[in-house]
């Protein structure tokens, strides 16, 4: 096992988490929410979307966010998804630097996802390029490890996503188990065969697992035994996808923290500072906290020693 070194983390609760809360957050909760992540030690923040509002509500403050980072160290960290070209510009607007675009494998999920084929989303994504070169783009792949609708996702169907980017220079991936159907024996099939076919492409690789099966923490070391050193997790495991039905939270970033101190495995995060913010967040809106570590400190289950 080539174990990495050290990981970094880029944290969507502010966007993948946000979005799938329907009473409304008041925008300053988020933002302070965003700049306590940075301050946490996250490499990276997804912390908004540019999407129609009367599609995901909750992120219609998108441009309010990124004003709020505007000027700031911490823009050049700070991450928008976007699912089309008018999102870009929106992103591109507003400020923002880096954009994820997201293109799901499955045709049947990106249709409900943006009402596009792959093919017509991968046009999309050549029309960001190519009006947008000053932005930073990650390719988020969509259901990369099975679909709500049709099953099981073939790396054929990964491939026909990946390679049009790649030829476009995009070589940041992230693959994403959309509604937590990911086991350690198809993150080793899935990554391992992507990662050795494209082992020239310069890609750099990520991943993020929803937990709705609990299987999220062993993927996880499934996919560090692979030697990958990315992942995308949120804070009190808020999240899931308003168009995958079935689909629950995130990892949570917590709980990708003590699991890395306890392989030794560096990650620059502070994990004080995200169970504070999971409390404080929970406790203003009343959402749902899903963290086993959580459940664990707060109940005096065992007192963590110091690393």
């Amino acid at each position: 096992m080539a174990w990495p070194k050290r990981v970094r983390i880029t944290e969507v609760g502010p966007r993948d988490g946000f979005q799938s809360i329907e009473p409304w957050i008041d925008t300053g909760l988020k933002i302070s929410s965003v700049r306590r992540l940075f301050d946490a030690g996250a490499d990276a923040v997804e912390v908004c979307s540019f999407v129609s509002p009367r599609a995901i509500p909750q992120m219609r403050d998108a441009p309010e966010i990124a004003a709020a980072l505007a000027g700031t160290e911490e823009l050049e960290r700070a991450v928008a998804l976007v699912p089309n070209r008018k999102g870009a510009e929106l992103a591109a607007g507003a400020g923002m630097k880096n954009i994820a675009v997201v293109i799901s494998a499955s045709a049947d999920h990106n249709m409900s996802n943006v009402r596009k084929t792959p093919g017509q989303s991968l046009e999309e994504l050549r029309g960001i390029r190519s009006w947008h070169p000053e932005l930073n783009v990650k390719l988020d792949i969509a259901t990369a490890f099975g679909c709500p609708f049709k099953g099981a996702v073939s790396l054929d169907e990964i491939r026909f996503v990946l390679e049009p980017a790649l030829e476009m220079g995009i070589d940041d991936i992230c693959l994403c188990d959309t509604i937590g159907v990911a086991s350690p024996a198809l993150v080793r099939e899935v990554v391992g065969s992507l990662m050795e076919r494209y082992s020239e492409s310069g890609i750099d690789w990520a991943v993020h697992f929803h937990n709705t099966r609990g299987l999220a923490a062993a993927n996880t070391v499934a996919a560090l035994e692979l030697g990958l050193d990315r992942f995308e997790t949120a804070f009190a495991g808020l999240g899931g996808c308003p168009f995958a039905p079935g689909a629950s939270g995130n990892m949570a970033t917590e709980d990708l923290i003590y699991l890395l101190d306890e392989l030794g495995i560096g990650h620059g995060l502070n994990l004080d500072k995200i169970l504070e913010l999971s409390e404080s967040f929970v406790a203003a809106t009343g959402c749902c906290r899903d963290s086993k570590i959580d459940r664990v400190t707060r109940n005096k289950v065992f007192k963590q020693e110091e690393k």
